[in-house]
């Protein structure tokens, strides 16, 4: 699993991540000012999202990608300390969950 965060996105990275996502938007897409983009694999994405959710004040889109089957990425959309948070706890969740797995 990867993972980056982008704080102020330009307008033109916004663009693309709109024109990239693969459904429509869940929420209002106004009000965040950093987007936290988490690539890996649909199962860890997909946790990942409902970890994030749940950890903080952010929303999640799913975001298209050439290998959909393989491999996905998530964009976790919301203040900058809110994206952070979300993504401290992907991180520690998945951490523990590899040490407990043989």
């Amino acid at each position: 699993m990867e993972w980056k965060i982008i704080k102020s996105p330009s307008p033109g990275t916004i663009d693309i991540l709109m024109r990239r996502k693969g459904s429509p938007a869940s929420h209002d897409m106004s009000g965040f000012d950093a987007v936290g983009l988490v690539q890996g694999r649909l199962i860890d994405m997909i946790v990942a999202a409902d970890i994030a959710e749940k950890a903080a004040g952010v929303f999640v889109e799913d975001i298209r990608g050439s290998c959909p089957q393989n491999l996905i990425v998530i964009a976790i959309f919301g203040d900058t300390a809110a994206v952070e948070a979300a993504i401290a706890d992907i991180c520690r969740v998945f951490q523990e969950h590899r040490q407990v797995t043989p």
